[in-house]
């Protein structure tokens, strides 16, 4: 049914939407003021169609939009490589790390924007990401790279949505190709052990002591300093002994430390960055190759989280191997004299510099070597030890607190059920559904309380603790033998 006009000398209400037809180009027209403009004037919409039906359902859904707020801003929409370029130099490099950036750019400019940076930014549809991936693999990229691809577009897309200029996310619709995470296996107790005794052996082996023990990430290990660390000492002799009164705790040859280790900063190794510029480019293709480079190399962050900054407590035998460590670091630095650079930091090369990250992870693999351990990741060891907290039945919350975690998902990537706890559950279950029966009423088995019951010398044994514990439990204790048949001390 065609439109009603509207009578004679009357005239919509502000800000009410209008459908008309136009002669001059055989259209009907639809506009919807969604809004006020910068500069204060009506924000009016336009669409148009070939039908009266059409232009009225086009007007009831951007009408629709505006009430759920959902209408990108006015003026000229952007293209997706104009905002991806944007997104992920001025907004992005402003508030995620160095190195979280490297992936972001890599993602942009090699694969997002040659792939789908001239759909406009508002019709941006998730099969052309779908497609995107797809291609990536016919091209021989691996799925992971893909997948990297599309989360750096959602992000992207969404601080896009956050600012109206586009209504819906269509990375969060689109499907990223499947990535089959490796399975990690964590360290066994045994495996552990002989990485602990050859770590003993080796330079700077304490940091790898640290690293199974605490579960710090590499960085974090790196970035300790000795004002990091806090020791107590107690004595370890007997209470009344000479040595407690001439000499202090932390002399004591028998002494027993504990500790704390407060992690503030991290090591990282960022790209370096050409110096040179545009008009007089060096030639090299590497940022590390510029004569003139920048911002590279090995440098001193911040911790990955808020949760990262956080505070852990040192066993006696890491305080023990650190104290060594120490030791054979003022050597190093009475060796190095005036090539020692002094910062304060626990591991350090010759000189008294940070260890670089490619050094700590070729002692890593020495290490492994050395241990005759099975080849695995220097992260695999942060798994090891959040395992070693799911078996000793640490809380969650101190869990999170030790390993630096603010979500408790991550848990379940980093915690993993060993055998041994599997075997201990299973036998758990087996006693409670399945009782023992071959023991008696008193809770003994058969075996052991025939040994009572012939055993003369051991039960002589037996009444003569009675005779010397406390006058209420020997009480109860008799009471119990009152009850059973005969003077067998056993049945109490």
């Amino acid at each position: 049914m065609p439109r009603k006009p509207r009578p004679e000398g009357t005239r919509a209400p502000n800000g009410a939407s209008s459908i008309y037809f136009s002669e001059a180009d055989g259209y009907w027209h639809g506009r919807v003021t969604v809004g006020t403009r910068d500069d204060g004037r009506p924000d009016r919409r336009h669409v148009q169609a070939k039908t009266e039906a059409e232009v009225t359902e086009k007007v009831r859904k951007l009408e629709r939009a505006r009430d759920d707020g959902n209408v990108r801003k006015p003026g000229k929409a952007w293209t997706v490589e104009k905002w991806l370029t944007h997104w992920v130099e001025n907004i992005a490099a402003a508030t995620v790390r160095p190195t979280t950036m490297v992936g972001y750019r890599a993602s942009v400019y090699k694969h997002l924007i040659p792939g789908v940076g001239k759909h406009r930014l508002d019709r941006l549809q998730p099969e052309h990401l779908e497609r995107l991936y797809a291609r990536m693999q016919q091209n021989g990229l691996k799925a992971a790279t893909a997948h990297l691809a599309h989360r750096t577009a959602r992000v992207a897309l969404n601080e896009a949505k956050r600012r109206k200029y586009i209504t819906e996310n269509p990375a969060k619709v689109a499907k990223p190709p499947r990535v089959d995470e490796e399975e990690i296996v964590p360290f066994t107790v045994d495996e552990a052990r002989r990485i602990l005794d050859a770590a003993a052996e080796m330079r700077n082996g304490a940091r790898f002591i640290i690293a199974l023990t605490l579960g710090l990430r590499r960085g974090e290990a790196l970035g300790l300093k000795w004002s990091d660390m806090v020791v107590m000492w107690k004595h370890g002799c007997p209470a009344k002994s000479a040595c407690r009164k001439a000499c202090r705790a932390e002399k004591c040859e028998q002494r027993r430390g504990s500790g704390t280790l407060t992690i503030r900063r991290a090591i990282q190794q960022q790209v370096w960055k050409h110096g040179c510029s545009d008009e007089k480019p060096c030639g090299h293709r590497y940022g590390a190759h510029c004569p003139q480079r920048h911002s590279g190399g090995v440098v001193v962050t911040d911790v990955k989280s808020r949760a990262g900054r956080r505070t852990v407590g040192l066993p006696h035998p890491v305080v023990v191997a650190l104290e060594e460590h120490r030791a054979h670091q003022q050597i190093e630095r009475e060796t190095a004299r005036n090539e020692w650079e002094e910062g304060g930091w626990i591991f350090t090369n010759r000189w008294g510099r940070p260890v670089h990250p490619t050094v700590d992870f070729d002692a890593w693999k020495a290490l492994l070597r050395a241990a005759n351990v099975r080849d695995a990741r220097l992260h695999d060891a942060r798994h090891t030890a959040a395992t070693m907290l799911l078996v000793l039945k640490v809380p969650l919350p101190a869990v999170m607190e030790i390993m630096g975690w603010s979500d408790t998902s991550v848990a379940k990537r980093y915690m993993h059920v060993p055998h041994e706890l599997v075997t201990a559950i299973a036998d758990q279950v087996s006693d409670m559904m399945w009782p023992d029966a071959e023991r008696d009423e008193n809770g003994m088995a058969p075996d052991v309380a025939a040994i009572f019951r012939r055993n003369e010398e051991l039960r002589q044994v037996l009444q003569q603790v009675m005779a010397i514990l406390p006058e209420e439990l020997r009480r109860q204790l008799d009471q119990l033998d009152d009850e059973e048949e005969g003077d067998d001390p056993t049945a109490a």
